[in-house]
């Protein structure tokens, strides 16, 4: 099951001693609108292929107990890419093929991250991004 996970939290996450790519990964789905800013650390993972590349997906995070799916807004292609790779390691931990995990959307996706957290280079790199 997706969850939501709120921008705060998020960079609560980022900040805090776990470690990226061993206790979180953030998968930024978004296309050609990644140019020009990012979460620091996220994963380009571009929605229009992502269905091809979901099993790669899986196999590259199946340990790691946290994943974080956004988009621009996370209103559509952020949900879908989490359900579909919640879905996907949902099969694999059935199984007893993969371990306990937890799949979130980014809350109001990278344009309110951004918006909240452009200033702080922890957080937010690249950020030449305008948004209106």
């Amino acid at each position: 099951m997706v969850k939501y996970i709120s921008a705060d939290e998020l960079a609560s996450l980022i900040k805090s001693p776990a470690v990226p790519t061993k206790d979180y990964v953030i998968v930024d789905v978004r296309d050609d609108d990644w140019v020009g800013g990012n979460i620091v650390g996220a994963h380009n993972s571009p929605s229009h292929m992502f269905l091809s590349k979901v099993d790669e997906l899986v196999e590259k995070t199946k340990d790691v107990p946290t994943v974080v799916f956004h988009c621009a807004l996370s209103q559509q292609r952020g949900p879908k890419a989490a359900r579909i790779y919640s879905e996907v390691r949902d099969a694999l931990q059935a199984s007893s093929a993969d371990r306990q995990h937890q799949v979130y959307v980014l809350r109001g996706g990278f344009q309110e991250f951004h918006d909240k957290f452009k200033d702080d280079p922890q957080l937010v790199e690249t950020s030449n991004v305008k948004y209106m």
